[in-house]
């Protein structure tokens, strides 16, 4: 089932990612801007983070079987009717709305219950191989639809993606109407917490709640501006499409270890050590990028692809924990939930930002440096909070 999972948000994450490869095509096919073609990644962002509550409400009460269902049929929806586009707010409803619901129907928020119901000894592991999914569909989804994009052309390209999601997703969702196998022999379940038991009330009434809603939005600010127009910044610099795919998808390929890794570091090195770990070395690859003037610096475009995609979602783990940390109790998915509202809202605003700022100037450099910045500030938001007890009561 672990497995499956982890399959299932792969799935919904690469047709998702896939969209930094389509932006050039929708560039040549249409003539759009890169902040038009930006638009409907940037609203899917804000779809993605705004319709987390909704779906964690229709998986307590449908299931994930009924969930991967709704969601591939959401998605192959978007797919099938993305092909026949001709127009950008076509391309905006279609991807920003119903494919990113359909995503989220097959990610986080639905598989989070099930794996720490399974894994009750090891949920910080087994939630940390799950959130890597996010990372291995995004490597995989640019080599791949830039190959497919090439040979047979973008509109195809959607409807193989189509057939691919049906002829996975049906057994997939088979998988789970079976009955979770029994966790007796499994490592005990941890004590239950005998501090505040938080609401969401109680919650949005503390500063540390939005400290963390800030963190989740400058660090969503930081990696957006970069990673919708990884690509095109490599194309623009000179280098061939299918090879600054092949590159950077290697590079996303580290994010895997990377989640796990950092998940793992929290717990032994503190949190907010082990963020601070990953935003440094996601500066670093950012550098990497401003120190490339043409073609010829392929060691500059693999540092970058590097250090980048090792850090990828990284953060995410030790957030999500210091999170929990902070605010424990049964209403932690609701706090979580709405946290990750500034998530969407940062993604949004980032990869929409990087598009204005290349059509204003004709660079990405501004929005790499802006990158930093976001980072930088991320990072001591998040090392403000290491002077509050996990269990102190405002």
């Amino acid at each position: 089932m672990l497995g499956g999972a982890f399959l299932a948000f792969s799935i919904g994450a690469s047709l998702m990612h896939a969209y930094t490869v389509f932006l050039l095509a929708f560039i040549a096919e249409f003539g759009w801007t890169r902040a038009e073609a930006s638009l409907a990644y940037s609203v899917a962002q804000l779809v993605a983070g705004l319709s987390s509550p909704l779906v964690g409400y229709l998986v307590d009460r449908i299931g994930p079987s009924r969930m991967v269902l709704l969601g591939s049929g959401l998605l192959m929806t978007g797919l099938i009717g993305t092909s026949q586009a001709g127009a950008l707010w076509q391309v905006v409803l279609l991807y920003g709305v119903v494919m990113t619901v359909g995503a989220n129907c097959l990610g986080l928020l639905v598989f989070v219950p099930l794996v720490a119901g399974l894994f009750p000894g090891r949920r910080g592991m087994s939630i940390s191989v799950l959130q890597s999914a996010n990372a291995f569909g995004r490597a995989v989804s640019a080599p791949v639809a830039q190959m497919l994009i090439s040979g047979i052309g973008w509109r195809m390209a959607t409807l193989v993606e189509a057939a691919a999601l049906a002829a996975v997703t049906l057994p997939l969702a088979a998988l789970f109407r079976r009955k979770p196998p029994a966790t007796d022999g499994a490592a005990p379940a941890p004590p239950a917490a005998t501090g505040p038991q938080w609401t969401l009330a109680a919650a949005v009434r503390t500063r540390r709640f939005w400290v963390l809603f800030l963190v989740y939005m400058l660090t969503s600010v930081g990696s957006f501006l970069v990673s919708l127009h990884q690509i095109a910044f490599a194309v623009d610099a000179g280098f061939d499409p299918l090879y600054a795919a092949g590159v950077l998808g290697a590079g996303a390929f580290l994010a895997l270890p990377g989640v796990i890794l950092t998940g793992t570091l929290s717990d032994h090195i503190g949190r907010e050590m082990s963020a601070l770990l990953a935003y440094g070395i996601s500066i670093i690859g950012c550098l990497c990028a401003l120190a490339i003037t043409g073609p010829g610096d392929h060691a500059l475009l693999w540092l970058h692809a590097v250090l980048f995609g090792l850090t990828w979602g990284a953060r995410g783990p030790a957030i999500t924990a210091k999170t929990a940390d902070l605010f424990p109790g049964p209403r932690l998915g609701t706090i979580l939930g709405v946290i990750t509202v500034g998530s969407g809202l940062g993604a949004a605003l980032g990869s929409w930002g990087a598009g204005l700022v290349f059509d204003l100037s004709g660079s990405y450099r501004l929005a790499f440096l802006l990158s930093i910045a976001a980072y930088a500030a991320g990072a001591a938001c998040f090392w403000s909070l290491r002077r509050w007890p996990s269990r102190a009561t405002a």
